[in-house]
């Protein structure tokens, strides 16, 4: 599977679509159809006040609850929690459902596998740390981000750099890369299994043909290991984020 497949749509302009683009399209439709459902069904079981929700509606809850609580609330509190909670759900949303095309046949690889969305995503948890820590802390976020008290100013000289690197450069740079190289690596073993697989049931002659079945249960057990990276993934991104978000608000700053 190519990783930059050819343009299928308006080439040679800015709005030129591949696999993946398309890809990714289906499934920021499929998500904001799927949040418009959810949203309809609370509303209806608000307005009639009904105490028994469907099984649609609690699989909406226990997600959503999921980020709130497990993640926001947990890292937050629950003010800053709630404050930041959209940006939060957005970003585990989007990670998760780009993630799991991967495993979905017909779509073959996860859209987060090329390095352009993980890195809008970074750049969207990078600025909005630094947005709560200027927001709370003014400039003195930036002061004490990169001059940290209770270091001796003759350290300076090494410290600073090394605070500047690990807190403006490295946490974009390690949120994006973290999320597309265990993508791609996902997406090769599957290759690799089915690949190999089909080799052997098609291609290969006499006894050879009975290691398709090895590689099938290969494939097929890399398959649910993919769908636990999957989650896996937008949990530590989004998780990640929100520790960034707490570092800036922290009291030191």
């Amino acid at each position: 599977m190519e990783f930059y497949p050819e343009i299928i749509a308006f080439e040679g302009t800015p709005f030129a679509l591949n696999r993946i683009m398309l890809i990714r399209l289906l499934v920021v439709s499929l998500l904001l159809i799927l949040f418009y459902l959810w949203t309809r069904s609370f509303q209806k079981a608000s307005r009639n006040q009904s105490f028994v929700p469907t099984k649609f509606q609690l699989m909406g809850e226990i997600s959503l609850n999921f980020v709130r609580t497990g993640i926001a609330h947990g890292q937050l509190g629950k003010v800053d929690g709630d404050r930041f909670l959209p940006l939060l759900t957005t970003i585990f949303f989007t990670v998760l459902g780009m993630n799991i095309t991967g495993i979905i046949p017909g779509l073959n690889i996860s859209a987060s596998s090329v390095i352009g969305l993980p890195i809008v995503l970074a750049v969207a948890a990078y600025v909005t740390f630094i947005y709560a820590g200027m927001k709370k802390h003014g400039m003195s976020f930036f002061k004490n981000s990169l001059f940290p008290s209770g270091v001796p100013p003759a350290l300076y000289v090494m410290v600073t750099p090394i605070e500047f690197l690990s807190t403006f450069i490295l946490r974009p740079v390690t949120l994006a890369l973290r999320l597309t190289m265990n993508m791609v690596a996902g997406h090769l073993l599957l290759v690799l299994c089915f690949g190999a697989t089909q080799f052997f049931f098609f291609y290969a002659d006499g006894f050879f043909k009975f290691f398709g079945i090895g590689t099938f249960i290969f494939g097929f057990a890399f398959t649910l290991f993919e769908i636990l990276v999957s989650f896996l993934q937008a949990y530590v991104f989004t998780l990640l984020t929100t520790v960034y978000i707490q570092l800036a608000l922290a009291d030191e700053h």
